[in-house]
């Protein structure tokens, strides 16, 4: 039975929605084509009707993901616009963020996999994370571009190693006294 312009693109969607929390909560090796399809409620023979390859999906997932991060940063930042950078980075090295990794930040959930994967997701990661520490510059404080830049980075590296650490440990004590001292070294933002 052929499927509506419209009902193909639907699926697309619902299979880069359930990629991008599967490779968050199993790691790109982890999970199958067809454990993807079938978690789409689609069948694994129109998977390469949408895409050309898992890589293909890896690299759009990642890029999707990063969409949907940078919405949330917009959104954290809207609902604090006098205080965007205190609303974002509390959010971010939150517990409920930590406990909810196939829904959370794609770097801390699949960054150490990134570097063993195919130019395309690299590339994705790459354009996502100048994404984000855009953003995060735009709300820095600093007096030059190049100095918001800096700290921008320093901080997203820090935000990410943090949940990346706070995920890891099995003590729930240390994995809160993680996730709050990296929020507390964090610069305070720029006055909007």
């Amino acid at each position: 039975m052929k499927v509506s312009r419209e009902q193909a693109n639907e699926n697309r969607e619902r299979v880069l929605q359930v990629a991008a929390q599967l490779f968050r909560e199993r790691g790109f090796d982890g999970v199958g084509l067809a454990d993807i399809m079938k978690s789409a409620g689609l069948t694994h023979g129109g998977f390469y009707g949408q895409f050309a390859s898992k890589e293909d999906l890896m690299a759009q997932a990642s890029t999707r993901a990063f969409d949907g991060g940078v919405a949330w940063w917009n959104q954290l930042a809207a609902d604090m616009p006098d205080q965007p950078l205190e609303a974002v980075t509390s959010r971010f090295l939150s517990t409920s963020h930590r406990d909810k990794p196939g829904k959370g930040c794609w770097v801390a959930a699949l960054g150490s996999e990134v570097a063993r994967q195919p130019p395309s997701v690299r590339h994705a990661l790459t354009e996502g994370i100048t994404a984000m520490v855009g953003l995060l510059g735009q709300w820095m404080p600093g007096r030059s571009k190049a100095s918001k830049r800096e700290k921008a980075l320093a901080a997203y590296a820090s935000m990410i190693g943090g949940l990346v650490l706070a995920r890891a440990v099995d003590d729930a004590t240390l994995s809160e006294e993680i996730l709050q001292s990296v929020a507390r070294s964090l610069p305070k933002g720029a006055a909007v």
